[in-house]
Formats: C-alpha cells, structure tokens, sequence
C-alpha cells in the first residue's frame, strides 16, 4: 500500500494565497508540509492548479433525478410547500424515479458531487433516512450534524424539532442545519425571529436560502456568526429570486454555496458557482471575485459545518482532499471557476484518489482504490466504484435509457 507520496509541479491555493512551482506531501490521510516531496512523486508542470477540495454545502441525496420539477410557466411559488406538493404529485417522481431504489439515488448523489471536485457535502434529510448508507458512498457526507427541515407549523417534522435539534447541536459541537425563509409568506418570513425568540440563532445555526431576509434580519445574523447556503439556481427556478446576497457578504456572514437538489437547482456545484456569479452581476452590475467564490465552497462551509480543523485548507495537518484543476486562466482562482468535470485533473480524499485523469492509474491502484475506467467529453478517466453499471442498472429500472446531465458519462 503507497501511504506516502507528493504532487509537485504545481499552483498551489491553499486557497488564502497561491504558490506556484509548488508541491504537496501526503502522508498517510493527511497532508504534510508543503514543499514536501516523497519516493513516490507525482509531477504536473505548468498548466494545473490544486485547491481544497471542494465542499457542498447544501444537498438533497434523494432528490437528486432529472428533469426538474418547478412552477407553470411565467408563474412561481409563494413558498417551498406549493412546489413539493407538485414535485410529490409529478410523473417524474410518482412513476418514473419511484422505479429506482434509494440506494442508486444516492449513489447518483455522489457522483453528482465527484464529477464537480466535491469531495465533501451535507445530505439535508433525517439520520435515520440516510445513515445506512452515508457510509458506503464513494465520498464523505457529513454525519455529524442536527438538522429541522424548516422552522414552522408547517415543515416536514424532520428530527425532533429545532429547539432539542439546536440544543443537541450545542452540545455535541455540531451545526444545527435548516432551511430558512424559503418563501414569502408571513410564517416563512419570520423564521428569524422564530430562531431567536428560541435561542437557537448562534455560530451553530446554518440555515439554507434565506430569501426572505429583511435588512434588520441579515444584521442579526451576523451579530449571532450564523451562516448561510446560498443556493441561487434553485432560489430562481422556484421564486425569480434570491437572498440579499451582497448585503449578507457585506455584512460579514459566511456565506457558502450549495447545489439544492438537481430537482430544482443546478447539475453540479461547479455550474452553481458560474451561475451564482452571473445572478450577482446582473442584481448588482458588479464582479462576484473568482476568489470570494472559491472561499465559499472550500474554507466557509468548512466553518459552517464546524470541520475547519480538518479540511477546507491545504494545510499541514489537514486530511488530503485535493482537487487539481488544469489552469485555463491566468488567475489561479478563475481557473477553479471556469473548471468542468473535463479540466478535473485529479481529485483526492483523504490521501485517495477518487477521480482523475487514466494516467494516474498507479496512483489510484498504490492506494488499493477501486476503480472504473470511464470517458467524459473524450477524456479518459478513472472513477473510484462503477457509475456505468449505477447507469446501467437505473436504466433498466426506469425501462429507458436515460441521461442525467450531471452524470457527464460519454455514450
């Protein structure tokens, strides 16, 4: 087994600063000092940038089908109940996904975030839905958090409500997660003072889309070091429009983005940060920076989900998730905003290789990794587990051969 090895040649972003002609030790799961090489060294050159990699603040595992499932044209939703009863009463879902078991969503769920240099995301549904399987899943979902699904009479009941939910959050030193002020109506839009009246509005709470937020609550928040998922593709599909997104960044509260589930938001988190960039500029007519971007998938929902000390840097000391990228920008930043699963050179966790380039094979058989030989957009890659047999078997499920976008495997 290859406990120790390095990545040379590199742009380094760690990603406070970039460092290039740079390299990265790992040793064991983690990493050691930068600048550090080893026996086994792996060596890039010019043209390929490393990161963090990247984490996924907000998704739905279960959710996760296509196509989309929102309002009749040129209308949209008051708040998210209109539009789950449509997603629960539509043909997608009652007929054609119900063919596929939990077990393949979520494994679609993965590759979902694999194929975007997700190495790391929270799975917004209860523990006892998703425990049995966050464990076999060929990347990290989270499992030490406390969730509610919103805070109103009207919410899904998820966990046992957010006042024992965030107590329990406290205690445990987790994030408590929900979503809040999905909507427009007035119950929704007093979620902040719900949380609050409660004593559950602290650095624990991280709640999800937040387009209700008025002035006086975006100040509250981040008086209480709260955190925010910004999930802008999902928010527009569904309501045409989103948080008050630069007066939230403005205002010093950490911010992350997250997909939300394919069912409303975009394929993959690499999409969801080019198009949040768009929205900013067309709200603001100003530049969203490619570096305010990279932070709020890497070290902002590092501290959201309370794992700063473990992932969200490349530090000493923190667990080997590297993501490299080939650079097609002179800023290293813009390089990781511009990426697509194609430019994916080489993702890793916690010292394995997961995804990337065939040319690394004796990287990923080094580690004992698992692997399928796949083609994405022509280029030759190998995958950690078999998401064409996931396809094949989904397929014959559904009794077609169906395409999900965010499964970019080539015919």
């Amino acid at each position: 087994m290859l406990t120790t090895y390095s990545l040379s040649g590199l742009t380094v972003v760690t990603p406070a600063s970039a460092l290039p002609g740079s390299s990265i030790q790992v040793d064991q799961k983690k990493l050691g000092r930068l600048e550090g090489k080893s026996k086994f060294d792996l060596r890039f050159g010019d043209g390929f940038v490393a990161f963090p990699a990247l984490i996924n603040i907000h998704d739905h595992f279960n959710g996760n089908y296509l196509p989309k499932v929102g309002p009749p044209p040129g209308e949209f939703y008051i708040n998210w109940a209109t539009w789950d009863r449509d997603l629960k009463n539509s043909d997608v879902i009652k007929v054609e996904r119900a063919r596929t078991s939990v077990e393949e969503r979520y494994f679609l769920s993965a590759y979902k975030n694999i194929f975007s240099g997700v190495v790391t995301a929270n799975d917004h549904f209860p523990h006892e839905f998703n425990e049995p399987l966050i464990p076999r899943l060929p990347m990290r979902a989270i499992r030490n958090y406390t969730l509610s699904h919103a805070c109103s009479s009207f919410d899904l009941r998820w966990g046992d409500g957010f006042e024992i939910e965030h107590a329990r959050a406290k205690k445990m030193n987790f994030p408590f997660i929900t979503h809040l002020e999905e909507g427009f109506d007035p119950e929704t839009q007093g979620g902040i003072e719900t949380l609050e009246a409660a004593g559950c509005l602290d650095d624990h709470t991280v709640m999800i889309h937040c387009i209700g937020f008025s002035d006086e609550d975006i100040v509250k928040v981040a008086r209480a070091g709260a955190h925010v998922a910004w999930c802008a593709n999902s928010n527009i599909f569904m309501f045409n429009v989103t948080c008050k997104i630069k007066k939230m960044l403005d205002a010093g509260i950490n911010v992350a983005i997250g997909t939300d589930s394919t069912a409303t938001g975009s394929i993959n988190l690499l999409e969801e940060m080019r198009y949040g960039r768009e929205v900013y500029r067309t709200m603001y007519a100003e530049d969203l920076s490619a570096k305010t971007i990279v932070n709020m998938v890497t070290v902002n929902p590092a501290k959201a989900f309370r794992i700063q000390k473990e992932t969200g840097t490349l530090s000493e000391g923190r667990l080997a998730d590297i993501l490299i990228v080939r650079q097609q920008k002179d800023d290293p930043w813009e390089s990781l905003v511009a990426a697509r699963p194609e430019d994916i050179e080489l993702l890793v966790q916690d010292g394995s290789p997961i995804f990337g380039d065939a040319r690394h094979e004796e990287l990923f058989s080094g580690r004992g990794v698992p692997y399928t030989r796949v083609a994405i957009r022509g280029r030759q890659m190998l995958v950690k587990g078999d998401p064409v047999g996931l396809m094949e078997r989904v397929r014959k499920a559904v009794g077609f051969r169906k395409v999900l976008d965010f499964i970019p495997l080539d015919p």
